[in-house]
């Protein structure tokens, strides 16, 4: 089996076994990076020489046993807004095209501890803004699977990177959706997990009550180990929740026997493409068979939380980029007179049309006379979505339901309207809302080829209910996750409907 044909993990034992060595690793994940690159556009920054660098002090510490863990000599990728010390951080924005962090955020270093190597810096929507990729100054990333369509956003590069085998894995953040939702598009495995289980130390703020680090992963025990690498309390985070229990690993168990997993009717109606719903069904009737009892139920207020969640988001966003002004570090516009002028000309050139837009929206809800009209309104409705939550959660284990209510949009698609591409967040930014853990597990694909995912959702701080869960329907169908020669051989054939008269069957149970 090649190099790029390995999850991260038997990738991991290989290394430890003496079979590859981590150099060997690396640049077999370079060379795949600069053969995809000028297509798929993942990175922004590939890092080949600190890389190999890397992988020459980890070989050194492997072979002295310094560093046994399953992630090491991993090459890994990370997403454009976590600082890295003296590498390129822009966010994937011209405003900040030229600044390099003096720190590193707590996450990546997490990773480097865990022994993984750090390859580049991924290509996101500017500043986490935006569903498609498409919003970055370095131009948009394109879907593995099919380069005329999107990976999904704003974490892109890093969730189409591990989709082209272009790295073995990647952290992503997740404010609204941004690592379930491209997770879902590339068919890859996405966690977001529960807000506080990961530092926010090192993250570039976008919204700084719903944005959480997470693992992008080939299959869901690699994104175990990921999460277990990168998750810690940090007390440079005031968010930050010291946990019980970080052995995530632990969880995968392939027995969904005794869980009960409800599926929201609100989540399967209108809007949602016929071909998603099957294969989101399928997927829950062999969980079923495994096991796990399955009803569907009423999760209200579902309506509200688009609203709600734009107008927070965009009102925290004014707030935190506020900071980018071109006095300090980044962008400065090279004509101004006074001080002023020079504010104005340097954040109307620095931000895209898509950051402006939303520290216009938070201006505006935050603005005097509004205040209460719109951002008190939107955080009331955001505490009883999470009550919502919570009465969900006193009967089922998990809630089931699609990642995004379409399979990936075509480039050039979605940024012409972008009411329509702020309800594709339909489904995943209530997650954030409640503050609760999202899993994305690849189920299937379209009649076009295009990859569904499906999306599971815990209560607080049971994301090993997820691993547990989405580890059973791996399993049970083998792993969902293509090589770049999968990829490529894939026919543009039809997704067989068998069995759907039983998973249709499920959705009519009532609510216990």
């Amino acid at each position: 089996m090649e190099i790029l044909e390995l999850t991260a993990l038997e990738l991991g034992k290989k290394i430890k076994a003496g079979e590859i060595t981590v150099k060997e690793a690396v640049q077999a994940a370079i060379d795949r990076a600069k053969e995809a690159e000028p297509v798929i556009n993942s990175y922004v920054t590939l890092d080949e020489d600190g890389a190999l660098a890397q992988a020459e002090e980890i070989q050194k510490k492997i072979d002295a046993g310094e560093l046994t863990g399953p992630l090491a000599g991993v090459p890994v990728a990370v997403k454009d807004n976590m600082c890295i010390r003296g590498q390129l951080t822009t966010c994937s924005s011209k405003i900040l095209s030229n600044f390099k962090p003096t720190y590193t955020a707590e996450a990546v270093e997490n990773l480097k501890n865990a022994g993984a190597v750090i390859i580049g810096k991924t290509n996101m929507d500017e500043f986490a803004m935006g569903s498609t990729t498409e919003t970055s100054w370095y131009g948009p990333t394109k879907n593995p699977h099919n380069t005329a369509h999107v990976p999904g956003g704003s974490s892109g590069g890093s969730c189409a990177a591990v989709a082209a085998g272009e790295c073995f894995g990647a952290l992503g953040s997740d404010t609204g959706g941004s690592i379930r939702q491209p997770s879902s598009f590339c068919g890859v495995v996405g966690l977001k997990p529960t807000y506080g289980t990961v530092s926010r130390y090192g993250l570039i703020a976008y919204g700084s009550s719903l944005d959480q680090i997470g693992p992008v992963a080939k299959d869901v025990s690699d994104c175990a180990a990921f999460l277990e690498a990168i998750a810690s309390h940090d007390p440079k985070d005031s968010t930050s929740i010291d946990r019980d229990d970080y052995d995530f690993t632990s969880a995968l168990e392939n027995n969904a026997k005794g869980l009960k997993i409800g599926i929201p009717k609100d989540y399967m109606g209108d809007g949602l493409d016929p071909e998603v719903r099957q294969a989101v069904l399928r997927a829950a009737k062999v969980l079923e068979e495994n096991g796990a009892v399955v009803e569907t139920f009423d999760l209200g207020l579902v309506k509200y939380a688009i609203p709600a969640y734009y107008t927070i988001a965009s009102a925290e966003a004014s707030s935190n980029l506020e900071r980018f002004d071109g006095v300090k570090y980044g962008y400065r516009t090279e004509e101004y007179e006074g001080l002023h002028n020079m504010y104005k000309k340097t954040r109307s050139e620095g931000f895209g049309p898509e950051v402006k837009r939303r520290i216009m929206l938070g201006s505006f809800v935050l603005s005097s006379g509004y205040y209460d009209a719109y951002y008190l309104k939107a955080l009331r409705t955001k505490a009883l979505i999470k009550k919502e939550f919570d009465k969900a959660f006193e009967y089922y284990d998990i809630i089931l339901g699609p990642a995004a209510p379409t399979t990936a949009p075509e480039l050039g698609k979605s940024l012409n309207d972008p009411l329509k591409m702020y309800l594709g967040d339909i489904y995943t930014i209530s997650v954030n809302l409640a503050g609760l853990p999202g899993m994305t597990v690849p189920v299937g694909k379209d009649k076009n080829g295009l990859p569904i995912g499906m999306q599971l959702i815990g209560n607080a701080f049971e994301e090993k209910t997820l691993i547990r869960a989405a580890y059973t329907y791996e399993c049970a169908t083998g792993k969902q996750y293509e090589t770049m020669a999968d990829i490529s051989r894939a026919s543009a054939g039809g997704i067989s409907d068998g069995g759907m008269g039983a998973a249709d069957a499920a959705m009519d149970k009532e609510v216990r």
